[in-house]
C-alpha cells in the first residue's frame, strides 16, 4: 500500500487509474493538470507521482523537478504517448523512476509501482537500520542455552506472529534492543521495515519531529519536510527503545496513534494513516512510575499487553563463557589479531564477576582485553573488571568491609559476604568457598546456620556430600 498522486489532463484515464489503484488498496490523490498536481506535491507527501509527460499548465518535467526537490525519495513515473517516448528516456537520467507508453494495461502499471513501492522500502532500510543482515535475529544465531534465555525466547516465538504490543524490560545491556528485532525479523512483517528510536536520546520537541515528522517551517530550522519514523514504519515495525523517558505529551500522542492509527506532522494538517506494530523496551518500573504520576496509565496497559523480562547476565552465567567466544571471535577479525581465547584464571574471573552491565559490558571487556594483551590468550590482568582484580590483589589498601556509624552484627555482614560469593559463583558453593578461602565443609555449614536462601532451580549442597568430598 502506497500514497500514489495521478496527474493527468485527460479526465477518464486519470479517474479510471485512480479507481484501479484504490481497488488495490492505495492512498490516491488525483490532479488534472500539471499545477494542481505541484500545489498538491506542496501540500502533502507522495511514495509515487503518476505524471502525464504533456498536460495543460506546467508539464511533467517540472512536476518531475519540483517532486525531486521537495521529495527526493518520491519515485515518478511517466505516462507518455509514442511521440515523447525519447523525452521521457531523458527525463529518467535527471531523475524519473520509469515511464508508461499510453495506451498502457493497468497491470503493467501497478507492476511498475510495486517495483518503486519495493525500491522505496529497500532505501528506508539502508537509512535506518544499523543491523543490515536479519540472520542475527534468528533464533538459532541468539547466543545463550540458559533458561533464562530460553524462556525469554519461547515467549519472543509465541507472540511474533501476532500484531500485539510487547513491552520488553530489563537493566541496560541485557540485549533487549536484539530481542525486539527478533520479534520482527519473526513476524508476518519480516520483509517490511524495522525501525528504531532511542527515546531518551532526543528532547521532546526533536523527539516528536523523529516520530511524527515535521512539514516545512513548522518550527525554526525546519527548512524542508520530514517524514517520521511512524511513516517509515508503516506495515512494518516500530521500536521504541526506554519508552519510559518519554514526556507526557509525547505519550498521548503515541496513545493516539495506538487506539486511532492516525496523526499529524508537526506543523500539517492533514490527518496520516499508519499500520505499525509497536515493540517498547524500559529499564525503568512503569507501573512505578504510573503510581507516581510520572507515566500514563491508559498507555501502560496498552503497551503492557505481552511483557518480556530480560534476564541480567548475573543470572545467566552459563551463557558468558559463549558470549565471550562469541566476541573474541568478532573482534579477532575486526583487530586482525588471532587469540587463542582465555585461559584458566580470566574463565574463573568472568564467572566470579557480577556483571553491573551486563552483555554490553562483557562485550566492552573482551574488546579492551584484546587490545591491552600482548599474548595469544586473554589473562584475568587483562580483563580488568571493575574493582574485582585491585580487591583480590590487596594493593588498593581499602577495607571490603563498610561499616555503618550505628554499627551492624557480625553474623549480617558474614551473611552479606557468603551471598555475594554465591552469586559471583553462579551459585556453585565449592566455588565461592574458593572465593572467600574457606574450606566447602564450612561453606556448607555457613549456608545452613545463617539460614541463605537459594534462589529457583538451585539447591544447596547437603552437608553429608560436603563433608565426603
Amino acid at each position: 500500500m502506497g500514497r500514489i498522486l495521478i496527474a493527468d489532463d485527460h479526465d477518464a484515464l486519470r479517474r479510471g487509474l485512480a479507481r484501479a489503484l484504490t481497488e488495490a488498496s492505495h492512498d490516491v490523490d488525483e490532479a488534472p493538470n500539471g499545477n494542481a498536481a505541484i500545489e498538491k506535491l506542496h501540500e502533502s507527501y507522495y511514495d509515487v507521482v503518476l505524471s502525464d509527460l504533456k498536460m495543460g499548465g506546467s508539464d511533467g518535467i517540472e512536476v518531475l523537478k519540483t517532486t525531486k526537490a521537495l521529495h527526493p525519495t518520491t519515485a515518478v513515473i511517466l505516462m507518455t504517448a509514442f511521440g515523447s517516448v525519447s523525452t521521457a528516456v531523458e527525463a529518467m537520467k535527471v531523475g524519473a523512476f520509469d515511464y508508461v507508453q499510453k495506451p498502457f494495461e493497468i497491470e503493467e502499471m501497478e507492476l511498475k509501482i510495486e517495483k518503486a513501492l519495493e525500491l522505496r522500502r529497500m532505501r528506508h532500510e539502508l537509512d535506518y537500520l544499523r543491523h543490515t543482515q536479519q540472520d542475527i535475529y534468528n533464533f538459532e544465531h541468539i547466543i545463550g542455552n540458559s533458561g533464562a534465555l530460553q524462556r525469554v525466547l519461547t515467549m519472543v516465538k509465541k507472540v511474533a506472529k501476532s500484531n500485539t504490543t510487547v513491552l520488553i524490560r530489563g537493566e541496560t545491556g541485557t540485549g533487549k534492543e536484539l530481542i525486539a528485532g527478533a520479534i520482527h525479523h519473526n513476524s508476518l512483517r519480516a520483509n517490511r521495515n524495522f525501525v528504531k528510536v532511542n527515546c531518551a536520546a532526543l528532547q521532546e520537541n526533536l523527539l516528536e519531529s523523529e516520530l511524527f515528522g515535521h512539514e516545512k517551517g513548522a518550527f525554526t530550522g525546519a527548512d524542508k519536510q520530514r517524514i517520521g519514523r511512524f511513516e517509515q514504519g508503516d506495515g512494518g515495525s516500530l521500536f521504541l527503545d526506554e519508552i519510559g523517558d518519554m514526556s507526557p505529551s509525547t505519550q498521548a500522542k503515541i496513545l493516539r496513534v495506538l487506539q486511532e492509527h492516525e496523526f499529524e506532522r508537526l506543523g500539517g494538517t492533514r490527518t496520516l494513516k499508519v499500520d505499525v506494530r509497536l515493540v517498547t523496551a524500559t529499564n525503568r518500573d512503569l507501573s512505578a512510575m504510573v503510581a507516581a504520576g510520572q507515566f500514563r496509565e491508559d498507555l501502560y496497559y496498552r503497551l503492557n499487553v505481552v511483557t518480556i523480562e530480560m534476564p541480567p547476565l548475573r543470572e545467566r552465567k552459563e551463557d558468558v563463557q559463549a558470549l565471550a567466544g562469541f566476541f573474541i571471535k568478532r573482534f579477532s577479525g575486526e583487530l586482525k589479531k588471532k587469540m587463542d581465547g582465555l585461559d584458566s584464571e580470566a574463565s574463573k574471573l568472568l564467572m566470579r564477576y557480577n556483571w553491573p552491565g551486563n552483555i554490553r559490558e562483557l562485550e566492552n571487556a573482551i574488546e579492551r582485553a584484546m587490545l591491552l594483551t600482548e599474548g595469544t590468550q586473554i589473562t584475568a590482568e587483562d580483563l580488568r573488571l571493575g574493582e574485582m582484580t585491585s580487591t583480590q590483589s590487596g594493593g588498593s589498601g581499602q577495607s571490603p568491609v563498610k561499616i555503618p556509624p550505628s554499627g551492624i552484627a557480625l553474623e549480617d555482614i558474614e551473611r552479606a559476604a557468603l551471598v555475594e560469593a554465591l552469586k559471583m559463583s553462579n551459585w556453585v558453593q565449592k566455588d565461592a568457598a574458593e572465593l572467600l578461602s574457606i574450606s566447602p565443609r564450612v561453606m556448607n555449614y555457613k549456608i545452613k546456620t545463617l539460614n541463605i536462601h537459594f534462589p529457583r532451580g538451585r539447591r544447596p549442597q547437603p552437608l553429608e556430600d560436603s563433608i565426603a568430598s
